[in-house]
């Protein structure tokens, strides 16, 4: 697909349910019906950035921000095992009270515990990732939002939209699996924009894509401008899963807390990740947007394994690579 191609996908309302069709028996063939459940820990909501859309920005006064230690991460960690996952997320604001070795030494823990790991921590330095991946980690999250520059200053003041870049560069360089990902329906977002940037994750080959519509957030520049809809994301997760057959793609929350069933619809429409939040009372206060749908939270292999059934899926066994398929 072109750019003029993916536009008219995204704007043909009659297409959708050929869409979603054509996007599931892709994943159906290239992934399997596994779905890679990973428990995400979400440790600290302090963050030095001021990101227009988000409910953690640092002018946010009437955020109630907590950080969570070391022991309280590995406790978490160490539930997650019991309860059968076999991948963990650890995510934060970008705060730098957390050192390198602090970090190195919480990442060594938790491998030890025979976990795949994923971190998104948001923009580093070479050295810090480089650090990160050499105590164990495995992947990383970091979203590039948009591709489009103009847009990208807007929206993450006093930022640079090259080093966002050249942080998705480092990371691919050193080996870890990449994800990245945007918001769809972000105010003075085009159809033209998002095919751009669905064009720059096939052309960066990037390993995990997230896409899901934009959630307006209280006490943030945004909060009074609409959201985006449930049907725009699904169009731009379909496409994505046809352009790369072979990616992850994890079914959002934001799609549960916007749509009724949203996370199933996306399981069905090429999504083949769930991110359960092993932490939901710090998930509480890490409030990018408001009412995160928590329905997966703390939930067990065997619990999952009953919900997923409902659509004919099943938690998968392996530890989610790019290349698992089940």
């Amino acid at each position: 697909m072109n750019k003029k191609e993916i536009i008219e996908l995204l704007s043909d309302n009659s297409n959708f349910d050929e869409l979603r069709e054509k996007a599931d028996k892709t994943r159906k063939e290239y992934k399997g019906d596994g779905v890679h459940l990973r428990g995400l820990i979400e440790f600290s909501n302090h963050c030095t950035r001021n990101c227009t859309y988000c409910g953690i920005r640092r002018d946010n006064k009437n955020l109630e921000r907590f950080r969570l230690d070391r022991d309280e991460i590995i406790e978490i960690a160490k539930h997650g095992k019991e309860l059968g996952y076999k991948t963990i997320v650890l995510q934060s604001g970008e705060d730098l009270t957390y050192s390198i070795d602090k970090l190195q030494e919480i990442i060594a823990e938790i491998k030890k515990l025979d976990f795949a790991l994923t971190l998104s921590l948001g923009e580093k330095t070479y050295e810090e990732y480089r650090a990160y991946k050499d105590a164990g980690a495995d992947r990383y999250l970091l979203r590039i939002e948009t591709t489009n520059n103009e847009l990208y200053k807007k929206l993450h003041p006093n930022s640079s939209h090259a080093n966002r870049f050249k942080c998705l560069e480092h990371l691919k360089e050193l080996g870890f699996e990449v994800g990245t990902g945007i918001m769809t329906g972000l105010p003075e977002q085009s159809l033209e924009s998002i095919a751009e940037d669905i064009l720059f994750f096939k052309k960066i080959d990037a390993d995990m894509i997230g896409l899901g519509p934009f959630v307006p957030s209280p006490d943030t520049p945004l909060a009074h401008n609409t959201g985006g809809s449930f049907e725009l994301a699904i169009r731009a997760m379909a496409i994505v899963r046809i352009l790369m057959p072979e990616i992850n793609i994890p079914a959002t929350s934001a799609m549960e807390t916007i749509k009724e069933n949203g996370r199933f619809i996306a399981l069905n429409s090429g999504a083949n990740v769930v991110m359960p939040n092993l932490a939901p009372k710090s998930a509480k206060l890490y409030s990018i947007y408001p009412k995160k749908s928590s329905d997966w939270s703390n939930i067990s292999f065997a619990e999952a394994n009953k919900k997923l059934s409902e659509i004919g899926r099943f938690v998968s066994s392996t530890k989610g690579f790019k290349k698992d398929k089940e």
